[in-house]
């Protein structure tokens, strides 16, 4: 209730709530959690349901992720954490190129969004995954292999695949400004979606916090493990779009990319992502130098 209320402040109307690698046991309470939230509608913005961010990565791309937790995409784990959040998992992010069970993709693929993360993929695995149903990318350029002019791996896939969704930490500190003014040209504005990877230390002030158990020191945005991975970040949102604007996006494709693309991504933009009759009254009030003025949370001035 307390993310909620603070991402509204900040201008977030709506998000996802994120998990990390964890012990099942601990998903399991972490989910049931998080659906009896959504059920009460507690706090000024509100949750769309659960962006599952692990255990299903590979342990050479971890990054911030507790390796010891990380394990392979197997369908009967994959189902009872759908069934313990009460169909409330939204996007589940993995790696492909792991030796998950067969027909893993497939099945899942028709229930939600599926998005490659924390992966060493190449190019030929990523455009398979693509291809028999995974929708984006998640963190774009971290934690996956660098994009090579020999083997461009997922991120050359996901730039050479129609309507593959690409995530992108806008902090100014994950990806450099130039590296988000061409991956929003190559990639067009349909196409990109705005991510804080926000972490609890999120409008709170400089010190030492946990992350999936995990020590993390944060100094303004950036927020460290104690080996010097980046663990997620301190900034919001609606900053995130600022940086944009100020990196060089367009504002309609910053705007876009924060509320539209990602709406359509997990199947919402029917009611919210955008100012049309019948939707969600969402909508943030900003001067022309877009700094946040009100907030507005179906209709509920913040």
């Amino acid at each position: 209730e307390k993310m909620a209320n603070q991402y509204a402040k900040k201008g977030v109307t709506s998000f996802l709530m994120t998990t990390m690698s964890l012990p099942i046991t601990d998903l399991e309470n972490i989910l049931s959690t998080i659906s009896t939230f959504i059920d009460n509608e507690k706090g000024d913005a509100y949750a769309h349901g659960i962006y599952l961010e692990g255990p299903f990565f590979n342990t050479d791309k971890k990054g911030a992720q507790n390796g010891e937790y990380l394990k392979t995409p197997d369908i009967k784990t994959m189902q009872h954490l759908i069934d313990v959040s009460k169909n409330n998992i939204k996007v589940v992010a993995f790696a492909p190129e792991l030796k998950m069970e067969d027909g893993f993709i497939e099945t899942f693929s028709k229930k939600l969004s599926l998005s490659i993360a924390h992966s060493a993929s190449k190019y030929d695995q990523a455009k398979t995954a693509f291809s028999v149903g995974v929708k984006s990318v998640t963190h774009l350029f971290n934690a996956m292999l660098p994009y090579h002019h020999r083997e461009p791996g997922v991120i050359g896939a996901a730039f050479d695949t129609e309507n593959i969704f690409m995530e992108i930490i806008c902090d100014g500190i994950h990806v450099h400004p130039a590296v988000i003014r061409n991956t929003f040209r190559q990639a067009g504005k349909d196409r990109m979606i705005l991510i804080s990877d926000s972490m609890c230390a999120t409008g709170l002030a400089d010190g030492n916090y946990k992350l999936g158990g995990q020590d993390v020191t944060v100094n303004g945005s950036t927020c460290l493990l104690s080996n010097g991975a980046l663990a997620g970040s301190a900034t919001d949102l609606f900053k995130c779009v600022k940086n944009a604007i100020e990196f060089g996006i367009e504002k309609e494709t910053a705007i876009k990319a924060a509320t539209q693309n990602p709406a359509r991504l997990i199947g919402v933009d029917n009611v919210t992502g955008s100012i049309s009759k019948g939707k969600n009254a969402d909508l943030l009030l900003v001067d022309k130098d877009f700094n946040l003025i009100k907030t507005f949370v179906k209709g509920r001035e913040i």
